[in-house]
């Protein structure tokens, strides 16, 4: 759907999911201080957390597993759907949004977002959990990403985690700002020989990029559409990007006039998932365009009647779509694989 289409569509969203996108936006918003910090204890009152369970909810049980114990921050939460016979299952490496700097794996949108996959996705799913701006800033959150992979490929033995991983079959995920760090872990990634596992593929769901640039979409659907407005995306990127930095600077503007060179690196097939009314929408399209201008096998799915965040609501009929199309990748890129 173009934006001038867009013009003469109406969103229609149902009021429970307006009233928790609305209280998520609340809490962030009134967490966010003007001198570029957020409050902590605030945000505690609004970022609900859930434990982790042996009992298996629709056939997923969870663990919490410490990649490094002298980096407390540096864990991860396991979910692990029981395998069919002596079938192994692939691998997803999972990045959570919340614009860098707000929410955890076991927040509890993620954590019941993240069973959704495994069970649906016959996936084993590891959820990481990464540093948060603004206390750490770029690039912690790719460096801690990139450093869970390589804790899952170098440790022989990992109490906990489960022998029916198959680690050849390995894929990132990320929405919102884990869309963008899924590039960024990606690209890091591929400069690294891995001694065990192989990534082959990554699936960026509604990825947060940006510019100093307004594009077309950012203006005509600023504070029309739900959680992402340009206040709220610009206070996110001043927090995250290095002091002194604008948005070109290439963790958000990946094509822009500061962008680095990424042609001659051999990265996994991609897909990314749009949403026709995400006011990050034409940043996602021009990712995706620069990417095939790189070279680059990737993929472009746009959902043209849904919002920021649509994935966290399992009860609106876009989402079986989503899944089977997540599945759909995922099978067609370990088909590629096996051959």
């Amino acid at each position: 759907m173009t934006n001038e289409n867009l013009q003469n569509k109406i969103l229609v969203i149902p009021w429970k999911i307006k009233l928790k996108n609305f209280a998520i936006c609340v809490g962030c918003d009134i967490s966010r201080r003007s001198n570029g910090t957020i409050s902590r204890f605030i945000m505690i009152l609004f970022d609900h957390k859930s434990f982790p369970s042996k009992k298996p909810f629709n056939g997923v049980t969870t663990t919490d597993i410490t990649v490094d114990k002298a980096r407390k921050h540096l864990w991860f939460r396991l979910y692990n759907p029981t395998p069919t016979g002596d079938s192994k299952l692939p691998l997803i490496f999972y990045f959570h949004g919340g614009g860098f700097g707000f929410f955890k794996p076991h927040s509890r949108p993620y954590n019941n977002f993240c069973y959704q996959l495994a069970s649906k996705l016959s996936a084993i799913v590891i959820s990481v959990n990464y540093r948060l701006a603004p206390e750490h800033r770029y690039p912690s959150p790719y460096d801690d990403g990139f450093d869970t992979i390589k804790f899952i490929d170098e440790t022989a033995t990992i109490q906990g985690f489960p022998s029916h991983a198959n680690l050849k079959n390995c894929f990132l995920a990320g929405d919102s700002a884990g869309g963008n760090i899924v590039h960024h872990v990606m690209v890091k990634a591929s400069q690294h020989k891995f001694r065990n596992l192989n990534l082959i593929g990554a699936m960026l769901i509604q990825p947060f990029f940006g510019g100093e640039e307004r594009t077309q979409s950012e203006t005509m659907l600023d504070r029309k559409v739900p959680v992402v407005n340009m206040e709220r995306s610009d206070w996110m990127w001043k927090a995250f990007l290095p002091k002194g930095s604008d948005r070109d600077h290439p963790a958000a503007n990946v094509f822009g006039p500061n962008a680095d060179d990424i042609s001659g690196l051999s990265l996994p097939a991609s897909v990314v998932f749009v949403g026709g009314f995400d006011s990050l929408k034409d940043w996602q399209r021009r990712y995706y365009e620069g990417m095939k201008k790189c070279g680059k096998e990737v993929n472009l799915i746009e959902y043209s009647d849904t919002f920021h965040s649509f994935y966290a609501y399992p009860e609106l009929p876009v989402f079986s779509l989503f899944i089977k199309d997540m599945k759909d990748f995922m099978q067609k890129q370990i088909v590629a694989a096996e051959r």
